[in-house]
């Protein structure tokens, strides 16, 4: 490819992207169906094999999974290159819209507001139901309930950088031994451009910084250090979308009072009325904690694994597929997140949210205009910051 043609089919992926980042409304599934349109049905970009493999790959990886397929997308284009214009035009008009936000609350006062309590009590519905849909997929029989159980048990009692870590890395363990003999394979033929030695390199690098960043974050008092290992690990860790990472980023920033409650629920308001990914609430705390360069700081680093794991197992995809050792590693580290999101879900989100029997009948509302209604996650927003409101005066 020379450079005029490089440059203009980065030119291209950035102005695509951007719009998608403009008008993707409704979560991952929504995102993925959206690019599915534009990418493959209007541009054909890539054949539908090719597209199915490639979002196989990011439900199979940790991180924003819509993200993920939209870095890959760019990256079958436009290489590397390609891939970093197409994070950036899907994911910058939704960064800008919540530090902009997070700069104007903060000379407000909500600490006491009504509708703060309502959002309160909508995180507890859409992270319940995130979670039900990934313990149904992820913990479908007793050996991977018992990995999920352990998880929870331990994150819940032990509150440290390093007990997730060494949690995931215990089930990675354990899942190797328990499936080793899992034979299921299934067939893809992705082209990439991108070599093995340049993947094998994000790998490290991920892996890398999982282990070290804590390990820096203890032996200095660095503000900018310790932001960017939470941030970091809380992308790390994610699988099923963005609405998961909910509780692992309240966890990191409430209970250490980086941020108040009230200021972590007024974001994710926010976060559910802009297009583009859920991760980039990350934006808007920290903005939040630490001005626009926070907000920065904070995208970049929750997004570098998603980034990382795409890059590097991009070219190994085929190979991972098939690889019975692979795959048992991952569907035990699959189930131990399961029971960290569970255990994070408890504390700090349920027990910050539900006070009283009003609040437990309100969420549960909630959840059935959710779950059974099928209602727009937006919609349930609006009605809990009104209901929230009412319930100050019962």
């Amino acid at each position: 490819m020379n450079k005029k043609t490089s440059f203009k089919s980065l030119l291209e992926i950035l102005l695509i992207s951007t719009k998608l980042g403009l008008s993707s409304f409704g979560g991952p599934v929504a995102h993925l169906g959206y690019f599915h349109n534009e990418y493959i049905q209007r541009r054909k970009w890539m054949d539908e094999k090719s597209y199915a493999d490639l979002v196989a790959l990011c439900q199979f990886l940790p991180g924003p999974a819509s993200s993920q397929v939209g870095i890959g997308i760019g990256v079958m284009r436009a290489g590397v290159l390609g891939g970093i214009v197409s994070f950036i035009g899907f994911t910058l008009p939704s960064v800008i819209a919540l530090i902009v936000f997070a700069l104007i609350l903060q000379g407000l006062d909500v600490a006491d507001a009504g509708w703060i309590h309502g959002l309160k009590i909508v995180a507890v519905t859409v992270v319940a139901h995130a979670i039900l849909g990934m313990a149904q997929k992820l913990t479908p029989d007793l050996k991977r309930k018992t990995l999920a159980l352990f998880a929870l048990v331990a994150t819940l009692l032990w509150q440290t950088a390093f007990t997730q870590v060494g949690v995931i890395l215990i089930a990675a363990f354990l899942g190797h031994l328990l499936y080793k003999q899992n034979n299921d394979t299934e067939d893809a033929d992705l082209q990439i451009p991108i070599s093995r030695g340049f993947a094998l390199i994000c790998v490290t690098l991920f892996f890398g910084l999982l282990i070290l960043l804590p390990i820096l974050r203890e032996l200095t008092d660095i503000h900018w250090i310790a932001m960017f290992d939470s941030f970091y690990r809380s992308g790390s860790l994610v699988f099923g979308g963005g609405h998961v990472v909910l509780p692992l980023l309240e966890r990191e920033f409430v209970p250490t009072e980086w941020l108040s409650e009230e200021a972590f629920l007024a974001g994710y308001g926010a976060a559910q009325a802009v297009p583009g990914p859920l991760f980039t609430f990350a934006a808007y705390l920290g903005a939040v904690m630490a001005g626009w360069k926070g907000g920065l700081l904070a995208t970049v680093a929750i997004f570098l694994p998603a980034f990382l794991l795409i890059l590097g197992t991009l070219p190994f995809w085929n190979l991972l597929r098939r690889n019975p050792k692979v795959k048992g590693a991952l569907m035990g580290v699959n189930a131990a997140v399961v029971g960290i999101l569970i255990s994070a879900f408890y504390q700090p989100i349920w027990t910050s949210s539900i006070l009283a029997p009003i609040d437990f009948a309100f969420a549960a509302i909630l959840f059935c205009m959710l779950v059974y209604f099928k209602l727009p996650p937006w919609i349930i927003v609006i009605t809990g910051a009104i209901g929230g409101s009412l319930m100050m005066f019962i």
